[in-house]
């Protein structure tokens, strides 16, 4: 019934029908609107209604579904019964709600007159519509159904996390932005981009995580270099067999060891997953050992202050203030690595040195004095 037309005016199979319209096949009415759509059985064959559209249904799946033997022909179905079942479990999970769409799609069954022609009186019992005596169209027989489940449900108790949450908070920002159309919408690869406006440095190698909703898969990743991975995955069932057993897939990543995320800067995390979601959400960051949450998604907590250590860029701050451990590593100028003449010449991304009692790390290549530049990060003293 709901389809596309090529450029020459053809049909084009769309896989869409409204129920009111299925609920007919299934009940071998062949509805009065038909004309509408332009069917014109009598004329032509092809319209012509054939076969018997057989309602079946999956109690794992909670999916009801017709199937036309003579014409191998499968509808995906929804209905009064299997909605019932689902608004049950969305009452039972304490979740907010259902999304479906399309409300047009929705069905009641109406009462025809003497003369055959479809009344605005409504058979709730759907009697009519099983025996000759009316028709499907248009109506909220499903959408009705999900009301008189929730209306009578308990507060479902909604909550932003599942983990106890920390009870300061940072002020980073997120934005969503870069999803790809078209052919290349998949797999699903947006940029995450965090912004620090704390007002100071967050050092390398911070960690950052959040939840990400099990309507993915647990196998997210990302095409940045930051080591994104599930860290906690809520798919406990074999094959998802009985419905998501959890709600949260948490994940985690962690800045460049090397580049702080300095005060007013950004970082983008090019992410990957698999199927659409709602989030992510329930960001924590894990500075000089605390963790804090976003104010953005929390915005009644304190305001933490990493002021302390926090830096972690150049020699304006970071790492600890007390004693540092510097067992096994080199004081300057005794350099980690060699020239070609095997000479102490230079450190590398990642080496650690000595200087003034104080721990620093290259951020890239360097011969400069640990510290003196930003080619360095302090990590202690």
């Amino acid at each position: 019934m709901w389809h596309d037309k090529d450029e020459q005016g053809n049909e084009m199979g769309a896989g869409s029908n409204p129920m009111w319209h299925a609920k007919n096949l299934e009940n071998g009415i062949y509805g009065t609107y038909a004309s509408a759509y332009n069917l014109d059985p009598a004329n032509n064959p092809a319209h012509e209604l054939k076969g018997t559209y057989e309602r079946n249904y999956d109690s794992v799946a909670i999916a009801p579904w017709l199937w036309n033997a003579e014409k191998s022909v499968f509808i995906s179905t929804e209905d009064k019964a299997s909605i019932n079942v689902k608004s049950d479990y969305v009452v039972d999970q304490g979740i907010g709600g259902i999304m479906f769409w399309e409300l047009a799609g929705d069905y009641n069954c109406y009462l025809f007159d003497s003369n055959g022609v479809r009344t605005n009186e409504i058979d709730d019992s759907e009697a009519a519509c099983k025996s000759g005596n009316g028709e499907y169209h248009m109506g909220n027989t499903m959408t009705k159904a999900m009301y008189d489940k929730f209306k009578s449900a308990a507060p479902y108790g909604s909550k932003l996390a599942e983990i106890p949450m920390p009870d300061t908070a940072l002020d980073i920002s997120v934005d969503l932005d870069g999803f790809k159309v078209g052919d290349n919408n998949y797999p699903l690869n947006p940029k995450v981009t965090f912004t620090n406006n704390t007002g100071v440095a967050i050092p390398g190698g911070t960690e950052f995580q959040f939840d990400m909703p099990t309507s993915a898969p647990d196998n997210a990743n990302d095409q940045s270099g930051s080591g994104l991975k599930v860290i906690a995955s809520a798919h406990t069932a074999p094959d998802n067999i009985g419905g998501l057993q959890g709600n949260l897939h948490r994940l985690a990543f962690s800045l460049p060891t090397w580049k702080s995320l300095a005060a007013g800067e950004s970082y983008v995390l090019d992410m990957v997953y698999y199927l659409p979601i709602s989030g992510p959400a329930n960001y924590t960051v894990t500075v000089n050992g605390q963790d804090y949450a976003f104010a953005s998604e929390y915005p009644e907590l304190p305001i933490g202050d990493i002021t302390d250590g926090g830096n972690g860029g150049g020699d304006n701050g970071g790492g600890d203030n007390g004693d540092c451990d510097t067992t096994g590593i080199n004081v300057y100028p005794n350099w980690p690595q060699t020239d070609w003449e095997g000479n102490p010449s230079h450190a590398a991304t990642g080496d650690k040195m000595v200087h003034e009692g104080k721990i620093y790390q290259a951020n890239w290549w360097t011969s400069s004095v640990p510290g003196s530049d930003g080619s360095w990060s302090k990590t202690c003293g």
